[in-house]
C-alpha cells in the first residue's frame, strides 16, 4: 500500500481520464492504492517522497479485524471523547456491555423460514411456511411480477412466486421484507430518523443489488439482504433513545454519535439474530473502505462498501471519499466499470432498475 507523503502525482486509471494529487490534498490521507492490483498508473510531476507498507502488515491488521468480527460478543464500545461524558451515551455503552439492549426481532415467518431452509426443503414447504403472512406473500407475487425478473405472464399466487424466485432469492427476500419491519418507533421525532435511515438502506440496497447483477458472480438478493443490514445497528440506539426520551441528547448530536455506535451494535444484532459470519461483518466494514476481503473474487462486503462510497456522491461527505480506483473492492470488480471520478456508468444505465427495487421495498 502507497501513500504519497510529499509532492504531487497525476493518476491514470485509463487512457481517457486522469487527475491530479498532491501531499497537501485531504485525500492525500488515503492510500494511492489498496489491495493486489493497481487501480491506476501513476506519474510524479515534481520531487515525491511515498510510504510504501508491506502488505504482511496489512494482512495482519486484517485477520486482527476479523477476529473481532467472529467474536462479537466480546466487541466493546470505545466512546469518542466527544460523547464520552454524555449521560445517555455512556448508558447506552453500559447496556451494550452488559447485554441488556432490546434488541430487534424478526417475523415469526422470516425466522422459521431461515431455520427451515438449513436443512432439506422443497418449494412445498417453503409456501407453507410462508402463506401464513399475508403481507409477505403479497410483496413476494408483487416481486415476481416485477421487471427485475422479467415476467413472461403475471403469477397471482404464493407457489408460483417461489417458483419464479427460487428458494435462496425467496428466503432472502422474506429476510429483506422482515427487515423494513425493525425500522419503526413511535417517538414522532425518532420515527423521522429512522425513516430516512430505511431509505438510506434502501437506496444502498438498491446499488448493491444491481451492481451484484452488473458486475459481479454475486447473487443479486444476497446483495439486496446485505445492503439492508449494512446501517441495522442505528435501530438499537433509537430504541434506547425511546426509552430514555428525558436522557438523550439534540437530534443533531444523536445521528452525528450514530455512526460511531453502530457498526458494532449492527453486528451484535446481526450476531443475536443467527446471520452468518460473513453478514454479520457488514455492518463493521460497510464504510471501511480500505477492507480487503479475503481471496481474489468479490465479495458480498465489498458491493456493499462499493455501493456505501456511490450512495455519498454529491453529498458533504464525498470530500472524504478516496478515490474509487485506490480501494480494493474496486479492485475485484469485474470489468472495472466504475471510474475514478465516481461517475457509475453500469448505475446511471440501471436508474430504472434501481428506482424499481426501491420501490418494492419502500
Amino acid at each position: 500500500v502507497f501513500y504519497l507523503l510529499q509532492g504531487c502525482v497525476e493518476l491514470q486509471p485509463n487512457a481517457d481520464n486522469c487527475y491530479t494529487l498532491t501531499d497537501d490534498a485531504v485525500l492525500a490521507n488515503l492510500p494511492l492504492n489498496s489491495g493486489r492490483i493497481f487501480g491506476a498508473t501513476a506519474i510524479a510531476k515534481s520531487h515525491v517522497k511515498i510510504l510504501a507498507i508491506s502488505g504482511k502488515i496489512i494482512q495482519m491488521w486484517t485477520d486482527k479485524s476479523r477476529e473481532q468480527v467472529y467474536s462479537v460478543k466480546m466487541l466493546d464500545i470505545e466512546l469518542p471523547k466527544q460523547i464520552a461524558d454524555n449521560r445517555f451515551f455512556s448508558s447506552f455503552s453500559k447496556a451494550y456491555r452488559e447485554n441488556k439492549l432490546s434488541l430487534p426481532s424478526l417475523p415469526h415467518v422470516a425466522i422459521k423460514l431461515k431455520k427451515a431452509m438449513q436443512g432439506d426443503v422443497g418449494v412445498k414447504e417453503v409456501v407453507d411456511i410462508i402463506q401464513v403472512d399475508a403481507p409477505i406473500v403479497t410483496k413476494l407475487i408483487q416481486i415476481a411480477n416485477s421487471a427485475l425478473y422479467a415476467p413472461v405472464s403475471g403469477i397471482t399466487n404464493c407457489h408460483d412466486a417461489v417458483t419464479r424466485l427460487g428458494l435462496d432469492a425467496t428466503r432472502n427476500l422474506v429476510m429483506s421484507i422482515g427487515i423494513k419491519q425493525l425500522f419503526h418507533c413511535k417517538d414522532a421525532n425518532l420515527m423521522k430518523i429512522m425513516q430516512t435511515l430505511w431509505k438510506n438502506s434502501l437506496y444502498i440496497s438498491s446499488l448493491s443489488f444491481v451492481l451484484a447483477e452488473e458486475c459481479s458472480k454475486v447473487n443479486p438478493e444476497d446483495a439486496l439482504l446485505a445492503g439492508l443490514i449494512s446501517n441495522i445497528g442505528v435501530i438499537p440506539i433509537l430504541h434506547f433513545a425511546e426509552q430514555y426520551p428525558d436522557e438523550y441528547p439534540d437530534l443533531e448530536k444523536l445521528q452525528s454519535a450514530m455512526s460511531l455506535l453502530s457498526p458494532s451494535v449492527g453486528s451484535l444484532v446481526l450476531h443475536t439474530l443467527g446471520f452468518s459470519e460473513e453478514l454479520v461483518g457488514i455492518p463493521m466494514h460497510a464504510e471501511d473502505w480500505l477492507h480487503e476481503s479475503n481471496g481474489d473474487t468479490i465479495k458480498l462486503i465489498d458491493i456493499v462498501i462499493l455501493a456505501k462510497l456511490h450512495s455519498y456522491i454529491g453529498t458533504e461527505k464525498s470530500k472524504e471519499l478516496p478515490y474509487i480506483n485506490s480501494i480494493p473492492a474496486y479492485a475485484k470488480l469485474k470489468d472495472g466499470k466504475l471510474t475514478p471520478d465516481f461517475s457509475l456508468d453500469v448505475l446511471h444505465k440501471a436508474q430504472k432498475r434501481i428506482h424499481t427495487v426501491m420501490s418494492l421495498f419502500s
